[in-house]
């Protein structure tokens, strides 16, 4: 439904043509990078400060209007989809570097500001911003979602990475959650409150974020394993006794056979660990030997080590490409993606039994993750117009989130819950739930933000 008319009228006098309804653009913002069903918002408006974002909300607030924050539109849970129309506010004309203090290790960035273009501004700084959630997605929304990655094994996720935001509320009041010091103890953590809210307490417009030094050597390796039991048991022993990697990814064999498929690489189609030590150079090449007795022990072979960029760069072309790859083993397929997180004790037993259930499915998938902090995803290749290969896609998945939970993990490491685990949050947080209803009705109580996501359904309630 069009918006009322006399809220359109007051976004297109404070917007001009960064306000629009068009259909284009509606659907543009409907939220289809997921296997979700798309729901475009009512209208789009593309602010380019925060005082706007104050205004926009405000006007939103008067007229009872939902309002959903908008990145890159990568989210893979349908989280920023408009389920209940209302306004997309996409936010990647705020894409300006504000700071970078080479001093603190630090910067502050608007919302709209990908991690590609941070890191291209850092370039000559010496330092980088490593949280890599695959996509280059937009700092806010990384934030947002308490995105991870690659890296996380090392440099952890958005959670230890962002230091305070500036956060418009629902009725438009800024706030800052915190100043630049690396530690406080004064009131509540806010920072945390909002990181992983998902757009639902308020919306961020500014980013301070922590830095890194870059590593003076990179080294990056690739090997094969028996079975995943063996590859997993190198990666916990790995984490164990300290050895301080900086990605410990893992594939299995027809996530490889799907990327040779896709890249023209050769790889051997076996389960397989990438990954990469960043330090010194007399340090690295410690980690390195540690880390290859480890593999040896467990049946690890094929070994490729790789330092120069461009090599590292090849070596990586298979786990950059494993999503890709993996749904277009069929024409016209989209990408049901799926990820939990478990004790990385409990990682073997629930990798054998994803690939126990995907050996008897019908539609391709395959599995990848980021075992160094036992979180791993299930890629399914599916027809959206199959309703049995929804079904089919659903089932395993539930089955994934069950027994994730079943060992005290996460229904979700790094997607967020959006739409599609959102059933799942009353098994995993119990009468903590009610709690976070309560800080939604304190932040939102219109409920005008982002609304339909986190919490579950009436009809999911028994679930």
């Amino acid at each position: 439904m069009p918006l009322p008319d006399p809220l359109t009228a007051d976004l297109r006098s404070l917007l001009g043509g960064r306000f629009s309804d068009r259909a284009a653009d509606r659907d543009h913002h409907a939220g289809t990078e997921a296997h979700h069903m798309p729901a475009p918002p009512d209208a789009v408006a593309w602010p380019i400060t925060t005082e706007e974002v104050v205004a926009i909300l405000r006007l939103c607030h008067a007229a009872r209007v939902p309002v959903v924050a908008h990145g890159a539109g990568s989210s893979l849970e349908g989280n920023v989809s408009a389920v209940q129309g209302g306004l997309s506010l996409d936010l990647t004309r705020m894409d300006r570097i504000l700071r970078v203090s080479a001093e603190d290790l630090d910067c502050t960035v608007e919302a709209g500001v990908t991690r590609e273009a941070l890191n291209a501004g850092l370039r000559d700084s010496g330092l980088f911003f490593p949280i890599d959630p695959g996509a280059n997605a937009t700092l806010g929304g990384m934030a947002a979602t308490r995105a991870s990655g690659t890296n996380a094994v090392r440099y952890g996720t958005m959670r230890e990475n962002v230091l305070s935001l500036t956060v418009v509320t629902a009725d438009g009041r800024v706030i800052r959650t915190g100043g630049r010091a690396r530690k406080s103890s004064a009131g509540y953590d806010l920072t945390r409150v909002f990181v992983g809210s998902e757009g639902t307490l308020g919306i961020i417009t500014e980013v301070t974020l922590r830095l890194h030094g870059r590593p003076d050597t990179i080294r990056a390796a690739v090997c094969t394993f028996p079975d995943a039991a063996s590859a997993t048991r190198t990666a916990i022993e790995a984490i164990q006794i300290g050895l301080p990697l900086a990605r410990l990814e893992y594939l299995d064999p027809g996530c490889i056979r799907a990327v040779n498929a896709f890249s023209h690489l050769a790889e051997a189609e076996a389960d397989t660990l990438f990954v990469e030590f960043h330090g010194t150079q007399a340090g690295v090449a410690e980690q390195v030997e540690i880390f290859a007795d480890l593999a040896g022990g467990n049946g690890g072979t094929a070994f490729r080590w790789a330092e120069r960029e461009e090599e590292r760069s090849r070596l990586w072309a298979a786990r950059h490409s494993a999503y890709n790859a993996t749904v277009n083993q069929r024409p016209g397929a989209r990408g049901w993606a799926t990820d939990v997180c478990v004790p990385v004790s409990a990682l073997p037993g629930c990798i054998d039994e994803a690939k126990a259930l995907l050996a008897g499915a019908r539609i391709p998938a395959s599995i990848m993750g980021h075992v160094g902090d036992g979180n791993f995803h299930v890629v399914f290749s599916v027809d959206p117009a199959s309703s049995e290969d929804l079904a089919e896609a659903a089932r395993i998945n539930d089955r994934l989130v069950r027994t994730a939970l079943r060992v005290e993990g996460t229904c979700t490491g790094e997607h967020g819950v959006g739409l599609g685990k959102r059933k799942y949050m009353q098994a995993e947080h119990g009468e903590a739930l009610s709690l976070m209803r309560s800080l939604k009705d304190a932040f939102d109580p219109l409920g005008l933000l982002n609304p339909g996501k986190i919490f579950p359904h009436p009809t999911e309630a028994a679930e």
